[in-house]
């Protein structure tokens, strides 16, 4: 079931009236329980950053080391943390319990303050005159998380966004080692929150996703795999955490009953672990452009006979979008142009 090319090839048509206005090209790979591909387009071993995408491992030191358990967090603290959050006063809330629970404050972040990435809701705060501290980051649980992991081990708290901070290092080797990646190989750069993103292959991106959604058809070690199950229970427990208010990881997450897991990264990059089936999915879209990721996502998930027909249609305007002009009147639709087998 696997494409030709390793260029990237054509995922995403938008139209406008008849005519194909423009295409997003990209690069998928799906890895089933033997750990072989199943399906690809383009070059499933594409070396790119994860991005957002690897928070779900990033935050596994912390759990592996019982911090968790030390500060008493809850599901929705952890998949917070794992989280791209919207800044919504249930994303806020939770980040407060955080603080109340380690002592910290939002003076030991170092991911800087930003707009909520939900323009209509960012508008809103804006027209309030929101005062906005560094909680206003979507990646503002991850930083709560890495502190935690921090306070825990007794790892200094200043500069724990460097790369050679020992909280960054722990979460670098625990990284390669669930990713099956050499430490070598992985390229360390700074993400858009100061912290460290690795690099890594499409193919070692949806490993990741299918260890964490089918921990016990691999041989973890017990307390890895039971941090697998809590992170797949946090996420799916409240996936209005992970995302927000008409966000897709939320509306996938949500519309599925607890057999999956999905998590965007910036530029373009989205994963999903499938409990059960056995299946990891990793998406790049070349141009770096967000948008035409559910697209890709739905459709692959609907061809492998992952979604019903009920948990498509829940999610169909994510699949085949609509193209508005300012009037609101429909000008173009936004759909698939690649086959699967």
């Amino acid at each position: 079931m696997n494409g030709q090319s390793l260029l990237p090839v054509p995922l995403v048509e938008i139209t406008r009236g008849d005519i194909v206005e423009r295409v997003h090209h990209g690069h998928v790979g799906v890895v089933q329980a033997d750990k072989k591909i199943l399906f690809s387009l383009g070059d499933p071993y594409k070396n790119t950053y994860m991005r957002s995408a690897a928070k779900p491992v990033q935050v596994m030191p912390l759990l592996l080391s019982d911090g968790d358990q030390r500060f008493g967090f809850i599901d929705r603290e952890i998949a917070i943390m794992c989280a791209s959050h919207y800044c919504e006063p249930n994303h806020m809330e939770t980040l407060e319990s955080i603080l109340r629970k380690t002592n910290l404050t939002e003076k030991n972040l170092l991911c800087g303050s930003s707009y909520s990435l939900k323009f209509d809701y960012a508008l809103e705060l804006a027209a309030k005159h929101v005062p906005l501290n560094q909680l206003y980051n979507d990646c503002s649980g991850k930083h709560l998380g890495m502190l935690s992991l921090c306070l825990h081990r007794n790892y200094p708290l200043e500069n724990y966004i460097s790369p050679d901070h020992p909280v960054q290092q722990e979460i670098l080797e625990f990284f390669c080692d669930f990713c099956e990646v050499e430490k070598e190989s992985v390229g360390i750069a700074i993400d858009g929150c100061s912290a460290p993103v690795f690099s890594l292959p499409l193919y070692n991106m949806a490993l990741a996703y299918l260890k964490l959604s089918n921990p016990d058809s691999f041989d973890l070690d017990p307390k890895t795999a039971a941090v697998c199950r809590k992170v797949f229970t946090a996420m799916t427990a409240h996936p209005e955490i992970i995302s927000g208010t008409g966000g897709f990881c939320t509306a996938l997450i949500g519309s599925t009953s607890g057999k999956l897991i999905g998590k965007v990264g910036a530029d373009g990059i989205y994963c999903v672990g499938v409990k059960g089936k056995g299946i990891g999915l990793a998406v790049k879209i070349e141009d770096g452009n967000k948008n035409p990721l559910s697209t890709v996502v739905i459709e692959i998930l609907s061809n492998l006979g992952i979604l019903s027909e009920a948990e498509k249609a829940k999610l169909k305007k994510f699949h085949s979008k609509d193209v508005k002009n300012d009037m609101q009147i429909i000008v173009g639709v936004q759909k698939p142009c690649f086959k699967i087998g």
